[in-house]
């Protein structure tokens, strides 16, 4: 199974919006401007080139298409080439090169369950907060890149929202000459969830035996699965693999 990698700037008070052209914080925006340099630019190189895919939420994606298509470099034409995957329940067309639309929101979790399935390189989320949330709440990302900027900028969209909590295993770190720190974290621990998720995932897609035992005393596959899932977590808490 292929890793699903979250990467972000960030502020030191936890600010993820605008870091680049976007206009959205005014003057305030931009932020990662003030720090760019050629280490910067070399990581984010290799991060593109190390994946194979684009998972992003709505307004990341649209602020992509609106930027990248222009462009021309290795860089440029590597995120233009990739197929791209926005989750939006609003967005009625997806026009940038290779993109495809994930509509349903009661199909994200199975849907992003297939493509890790899928052999390859990572998959990459850009920014997308709201898409991060509810990939962090089903226990799909599998690693942290955090830049964080030596700046507080007091006023726009944090990445985590208030209440939730997440304990993570750090990676590794490094420092920019720039005085950015680079963090990589990772789950602290297995999650049971997530054996069962992955087997319920087996179901839909199509393991005849499994499918067979979801279907049997209930009414639908979706309790079912359910149903199956409770029994994996049961099992998978019990034995601790």
């Amino acid at each position: 199974m292929r890793k699903l990698v979250v990467t972000e700037y960030l502020t030191l008070d936890g600010i993820m919006e605008a870091p680049g052209e976007e206009t959205s914080l005014g003057e305030s925006g931009g932020w990662s401007f003030l720090f760019s340099n050629e280490e910067h630019s070399k990581f984010k190189f290799d991060e593109l080139f190390e994946s194979d895919t684009l998972l992003l939420g709505r307004i990341t994606y649209e602020i992509f298409a609106a930027t990248w298509p222009s462009r021309t470099g290795e860089f440029a034409d590597r995120i233009n080439s990739l197929p791209k995957y926005v989750v939006s329940a609003t967005l009625e067309r997806a026009e940038w090169n290779n993109s495809h639309l994930m509509k349903d929101p009661k199909r994200i979790v199975e849907e992003v369950l297939e493509l890790k399935q899928q052999s390859g390189q990572n998959i990459l989320v850009y920014g997308s907060a709201d898409l991060v949330h509810t990939l962090r709440q089903h226990n799909l990302i599998d690693e942290y890149r955090f830049m964080v900027y030596p700046i507080i900028l007091g006023i726009g969209k944090r990445l985590f929202k208030e209440g939730n909590n997440t304990t993570l295993k750090l990676v590794k770190s490094q420092m920019f000459r720039s005085g950015v720190a680079l963090v990589h974290k990772s789950k602290s621990r297995r999650n049971p969830l997530d054996g069962s998720e992955q087997l319920c995932h087996f179901v839909s897609l199509g393991h005849t035996q499994m499918r067979h035992f979801v279907k049997s005393g209930a009414p639908n596959e979706r309790l079912g699965c359910l149903r199956f899932k409770q029994t994996c977590r049961e099992i998978i808490t019990e034995n601790s693999f």
